[in-house]
C-alpha cells in the first residue's frame, strides 16, 4: 500500500513492517504507539525503523495514519486535559491520608491496608 510519511512515498505491506520490527526491542511508550504482535512501539520508533528516516522528520500522526491503513491497532496520547484530571484525582486521594505510612505506602505502590 502506498503511504506518504515526511512527504515521500513509500510501498508498505503488513507482512514488511511485520518483518522490519522482528528483533526490535520497543522503547517505553510515552505518546502515541503502535501494536505490533503483543508489544507496543513508539509510532515515532515504528516511523524510524520503517522508514530509515530521522524521527525528527515526520510526526507520529502520519505514522498512526499509515500503520492504521495497513491494519495495526494504533493508540494515540492522552490529552493534556485528561492527565490533568487524573493528576487532580490523585491529589484528592492522597489528601485524604493522613497518616505518613499510608502515604509512603501508596508512593511506593505497596497494597495498603486500612
Amino acid at each position: 500500500m502506498r503511504c506518504v510519511i515526511a512527504r515521500f512515498p513509500f510501498e508498505l505491506t503488513k507482512d514488511g513492517v511485520l518483518e522490519s520490527m522482528k528483533g526490535v526491542k520497543p522503547e517505553p511508550v510515552t505518546g502515541d504507539s503502535v501494536v505490533i504482535g503483543r508489544r507496543h512501539y513508539p509510532a515515532k520508533q515504528v516511523g524510524q525503523v520503517v522508514t530509515r528516516q530521522d524521527r525528527r522528520d515526520f510526526s507520529g500522526g502520519e505514522v498512526l495514519r499509515a500503520m492504521t491503513r495497513l491494519g495495526f491497532t494504533c493508540r494515540t496520547a492522552p490529552e493534556a486535559a485528561e492527565v490533568a484530571e487524573v493528576a487532580e484525582v490523585a491529589e484528592v486521594a492522597e489528601a485524604r491520608i493522613a497518616d505518613p505510612l499510608q502515604r509512603a505506602s501508596l508512593m511506593l505502590g505497596a497494597p495498603m491496608s486500612i
